[in-house]
């Protein structure tokens, strides 16, 4: 027997499916679509492991931050895939076969919300106020992985913004707690 999703969730995929179509559309063009696999491929882990690892040698009290990093990253995880597997908002391209196009493979059936933009949030205001020097990589990036997976096809608006704000919150319950 497959989970129900709520019915908010039936709504909101028939207010976002054109507008996800369009977006999904642009990844015919190669050079967009390579540029949104890449940035999806580097929102998957590589890039925010190499920043929680580079911390030691970014700052002064980098050992502290490395722990600060890893320890929402992982609570992050655990409260989006509780949160991913009693939701069961299907993706974009599962819903409407023959209107959106799937370019990357997804792990899972589910999209809502999205982990990438999570994760990509998180370390952005962690980044903001612990070394703003790198906003300039960071920020373009996020951008740029969020865009991806309404592009690629993976996920709708609504499961960026709501990664985004999941995102947000658990990088501020960060600073509350760990400064």
């Amino acid at each position: 027997m497959r989970p129900r999703p709520l019915v908010v969730f039936d709504r909101l995929d028939l207010l976002e499916w054109q507008f996800c179509q369009r977006i999904s559309r642009l990844s015919l063009y190669r050079p967009w679509r390579i540029t949104l696999q890449a940035a999806s491929r580097l929102g998957d882990w590589p890039v925010w492991v190499l920043l929680i690892l580079a911390q030691p040698w970014l700052q002064p009290n980098g050992a502290w931050r490395l722990m600060q990093y890893t320890v929402i990253a992982l609570f992050a995880v655990a409260v989006y895939r509780l949160v991913k597997t009693r939701l069961c908002r299907e993706r974009p391209f599962i819903t409407y076969k023959l209107g959106i196009q799937c370019c990357e493979p997804a792990r899972d059936r589910y999209s809502f919300p999205s982990g990438h933009t999570m994760h990509a949030v998180i370390f952005s205001v962690l980044v903001a106020t612990h070394t703003p020097w790198l906003l300039p990589i960071i920020l373009p990036l996020t951008l740029l992985i969020a865009i991806s997976r309404v592009g690629l096809g993976l996920h709708y608006v609504s499961d960026v913004l709501a990664g985004a704000a999941m995102g947000y919150a658990f990088a501020l319950l960060s600073l509350y707690w760990m400064g």
